[in-house]
């Protein structure tokens, strides 16, 4: 999965993350290889990733956002167990922690808000080992330059990406891909 991941990511750098169902239907029609999906419910979260399967693009789950899944490692057991999802996003490391033992791509989020949070995304992601770290915002190149010297994981950088100037800044800075919902980014 990971060579898998990171040949599409190579491809196209710029992740879909979609936010509702016409987010859904426009990345469809994006050249963006990965889709985060960062909106839906255990009622149709299902139909949500075999959209985006039958695309052949590499779906990606937030299941912190899935409106009925709780906070505990129960979710990504569902997620696994009843949809064809690649991998999940996640903010909490017991989530991420149960995905890697299930198999599922990993991606842990982390907001940062002040100096400590390069400490703790250094902490937890040496105990998880996700396989890519995504930080928002994603407009601080001075914040993912430091970080990409800090940790081996490959940075995402997302939330806040407008333009191509954003994500270029982004990119050069050492992020690996961006991520975002602005649909005016995904085709760019």
């Amino acid at each position: 999965m990971n060579k898998r991941f990171e040949t599409a990511m190579d491809e196209s750098p710029i992740i879909a993350a979609v936010k509702d169902m016409d987010g859904l239907h426009r990345c469809l029609e994006s050249e963006s290889k990965i889709i985060f999906i960062l909106f839906g419910d255990i009622c149709n979260i299902i139909d949500i990733v075999n959209k985006i399967k039958s695309e052949g693009k590499i779906a990606i789950v937030h299941v912190d956002l899935i409106n009925g899944l709780s906070t505990k490692e129960i979710s990504v057991d569902y997620i696994k167990n009843n949809t064809e999802a690649d991998g999940i996003i996640s903010t909490k490391q017991a989530l991420i922690k149960r995905a890697k033992e299930l198999h599922l791509f990993t991606v842990f989020r982390f907001f940062v808000i002040d100096s400590m949070a390069f400490e703790n995304i250094q902490r937890q992601s040496e105990t998880v080992k996700p396989d890519y770290v995504e930080i928002l915002p994603g407009v601080m190149p001075k914040v993912i330059k430091r970080l990409s010297s800090m940790i081996s994981i490959p940075i995402i950088a997302g939330g806040l990406i407008s333009d191509k100037e954003d994500a270029m800044s982004a990119l050069s800075a050492g992020a690996v891909s961006i991520s975002t919902t602005n649909q005016k980014v995904w085709f760019m």
